[in-house]
């Protein structure tokens, strides 16, 4: 059985007031949620657990980003998060703030038998 990816979702998120990078995470996970309905679980009766999913966050400063806080956004499946160099900070030199917007890419995947499927 091969594990194959059903689905990539992106997202974007952000804090304008507080610089909170896992915040701004945290709002790209859902905004990257909104976009999908995976209606094949129920449709084919698909165990939510036997599904990986991998979440690529990328901020400017990854080190400030909480990745179990992140997986918690997550309502369905096996978490992985990693968070990467990207994003973008926006600075407001005369409020003396830090605009933080962070992007996510969901990925989907199931392990799936190629002799199982069959294109007609």
């Amino acid at each position: 059985m091969t594990e194959r990816r059903i689905i990539l979702e992106m997202g974007a998120g952000n804090d304008l007031y507080g610089g909170d990078y896992t915040k701004a995470a945290c709002r790209a996970v859902q905004d990257a949620l909104h976009h999908s309905s995976l209606v094949l679980f129920r449709s084919l009766n698909i165990d939510h657990q036997s599904m990986r999913v991998k979440v690529t966050i990328g901020v400017q400063n990854p080190g400030q980003v909480d990745a179990v806080r992140v997986a918690q956004e997550l309502p369905r499946g096996r978490a992985e998060v990693q968070v990467v160099f990207g994003g973008q900070d926006v600075h407001d030199p005369v409020q003396g703030t830090t605009h933080v917007i962070a992007s996510a890419a969901i990925e989907a995947y199931l392990p799936i038998n190629a002799q199982d499927w069959q294109l007609s």
